[in-house]
């Protein structure tokens, strides 16, 4: 029978982001002075973890398998845009500005996960590419089609209800779709066999490919998920907030990438979880919109969160070497 201890707790890849979440909460309340009551019944720093949430943790299933997709800088403006235009500029009905914005998501993402596997390129210079380019058409498309830089949408009542509600007032109703995709997630990445694929992969592509392991064909739909995640979120905005426009979305690579290394996933791939990315995003949400609730100057939100960057990575190595070098005690004859 497996005993409980610190040390198993301290060897799982969510263990940094635990710790990091509860150390930023006590110095918030000791140095900031916050009340937990009013932090924790605040909707801006949950409305913020969703957003950044639903495309965090297909970006931390990437690192996992040794990728990186940093066009979801573009992918989020380029969603809300393609609804905003295709159903508010042309005034086509919203399915199909759903569609379209999906389905944007999913070509980008075809191409950088084509590109990947079919040439030597690092992931990291594809999706810059993809990023720069789909800037650039984005602004051109929504200039050339519709003369402005920003487009009005007037969503149907059961798509406000769907992907643009205030619940309460003022939670997003994205948080539900967060919390539904987060267990899809950890299902497949924790208990299917495409879990284990993408650790694999991340451990040793090439050993993984010689295993049998589809590693192309994984490589292409974890970059079509992070693609489409992206658009999806920039077309929950521009039906929340009945506009889009082609500026915003690059602070989400930043965020997105501090997230899921906060949540435990190494930048080399092979070691991370899904829970472990989900309480990191609330940790980045904590920092970003706590301060908001203290005394602390704002302009020190950035430092606080370079020092927890920098002290997760420490974190995490160190938890992983704990996990890689810890051997079972061998059952006792009965």
């Amino acid at each position: 029978m497996n005993t409980f201890s610190l040390g198993n707790l301290l060897r799982r890849p969510e263990a940094g982001s635990v710790i990091s979440l509860v150390a930023v909460i006590l110095f918030y309340v000791i140095f900031g002075g916050v009340a937990l009551g009013s932090l924790f019944g605040a909707a801006s720093w949950v409305n913020f973890a969703a957003n950044l949430g639903i495309v965090a943790i297909p970006v931390g299933m990437l690192m996992i398998a040794g990728e990186l997709d940093i066009s979801i800088g573009a992918m989020i403006p380029a969603g809300s845009m393609s609804v905003a235009i295709v159903s508010g500029y042309y005034e086509m009905p919203i399915v199909v500005g759903i569609l379209a914005a999906l389905g944007v998501g999913v070509l980008v993402g075809l191409v950088n996960g084509i590109l990947a596997v079919r040439t030597s390129v690092p992931s990291l210079i594809i999706t810059l590419g993809t990023l720069v380019a789909m800037q650039g058409l984005i602004l051109s498309a929504s200039v050339l089609l519709t003369g402005n830089a920003s487009v009005a949408l007037t969503a149907p009542e059961w798509s406000k209800m769907v992907f643009g509600q205030l619940l309460a007032g003022s939670y997003q109703v994205i948080i539900l779709w967060w919390l539904a995709l987060t267990v899809v997630y950890v299902f497949v990445i924790h208990f299917t066999r495409y879990g284990n694929w993408i650790f694999a992969m991340g451990g040793d592509k090439v050993s993984a490919r010689n295993a049998g392991i589809p590693t192309r064909k994984l490589t292409i739909w974890l970059f079509v998920i992070s693609s489409t995640s992206a658009s999806f979120v920039g077309m929950c905005g521009a039906i929340l907030f009945n506009s889009a426009q082609v500026s915003g979305g690059m602070n989400y690579i930043f965020n997105a990438v501090v997230s899921v290394v906060v949540g435990g996933v190494l930048l080399t791939g092979g070691f991370g979880s899904v829970v472990g990315i989900f309480i990191g995003t609330l940790t980045f949400a904590v920092v970003s919109q706590g301060i908001y609730f203290t005394a602390i100057d704002r302009n020190w939100s950035s430092l606080i969160i370079g020092i927890m960057l920098l002290v997760a990575v420490l974190m995490n190595n160190t938890f992983r070497n704990m996990a890689l070098t810890y051997a079972r005690p061998k059952k006792g004859k009965d």
